[in-house]
């Protein structure tokens, strides 16, 4: 799992490349994209099940575009949702799967509803792979998943807040921290 993660971390890079301003480049290295790839990989796939695998590499493909355009792409996100489907098929747990991704899509919608200029709507869908991750596993993972990725991001609100990098409106990508919630909760879940 861990060189399947190396390998998918240097096409993590070239691709959050290529949605780059080109202003900002990622250095080469040292290579943090692809050890951070292979490191959640691994975990991922050890603790909840090597169907979460793709998962885990979607999700860091997202969260280091996101990080460096404050953009989920669609043409990431949106094929994501046939190829978890395809991966937890396995598992039994797709209708359960569908049902959590709906539930929290529809939570973070109702968020980016009410402050549009504070959420994205790339938030909305990544919400919706999320709760499919979180759902397979059961309705606890689920509200946690959602739970620690407004946790996490809060907490780094906070941290710019408090250090005086920033105030309260100060934007930054909030989709990274909804996967570290994710990941955290994959990695905690039996």
């Amino acid at each position: 799992m861990a060189l399947i993660g190396l390998l998918c971390g240097a096409r993590i890079r070239a691709l959050a490349d290529s949605y780059d301003d080109g202003v900002t480049p990622a250095p080469a290295w040292p290579p943090l994209t692809e050890v951070a790839t292979a490191a959640v990989v691994a975990l991922v796939g050890w603790r909840a099940g090597p169907e979460y695998a793709c998962f885990a590499v979607i999700g860091i493909a997202l969260a280091v575009i996101d990080w460096r355009t404050y953009t989920l792409p669609d043409a990431i996100t949106l094929p994501a949702y046939p190829i978890m489907m395809v991966a937890l098929a396995p598992t039994g747990e797709l209708p359960r799967a569908l049902t959590g991704a709906a539930v929290l899509m529809a939570v973070y919608g109702v968020l980016w509803f009410v402050r549009p200029d504070a959420m994205g709507f790339g938030d909305v869908k990544l919400a919706g792979l999320i709760g499919m991750a979180g759902g397979a596993l059961g309705w606890q993972p689920l509200v946690l998943a959602g739970f620690a990725g407004q946790l996490f991001g809060a907490v780094y609100g906070l941290g710019l807040l408090v250090s005086g990098r920033g105030n309260r409106h100060t934007q930054f990508p909030f989709g990274p921290f909804m996967l570290l919630g994710a990941f955290t909760t994959l990695c905690l879940t039996w």
